[in-house]
């Protein structure tokens, strides 16, 4: 039996979608945000590419949303944010800097 591929990556976006970010527009921006990974390469499995995007579940910021968590590998430690009314223009912005290994974002940041 073969074991599956791995495919490294430099970072991972959770979104969102539990009931309050789903209504405030998360499975869209989802949805959005998967086609700009994948037509800038940026999707773990494209050839170049180091983001993983994922669905969540509700991430406690009820109201703020939608809610995006990003957690970044610099180096020997994972770096975390949290961005409150993420949008396409905001989580786009945080995969491009995960991506080229530069300081992620402040707008909209907050946590960690």
């Amino acid at each position: 039996m073969t074991a599956p591929r791995f495919f490294p990556t430099r970072g991972h976006l959770l979104l969102c979608t539990g009931p309050t970010c789903t209504g405030l527009g998360a499975r869209r921006l989802f949805a959005a945000l998967w086609r700009r990974l994948e037509a800038e390469h940026l999707a773990y499995y494209k050839r170049g590419g180091s983001i993983r995007l994922t669905e969540s579940g509700c991430l406690g910021a009820c109201g703020f949303g939608p809610t995006l968590a990003c957690y970044a590998r610099r180096g020997d430690r994972l770096e975390e944010a949290w961005y409150a009314r993420a949008d396409e223009a905001r989580a786009l912005a945080v995969a491009r800097a995960v991506h080229e290994d530069q300081p992620l974002p402040d707008d909209e940041r907050y946590g960690p």
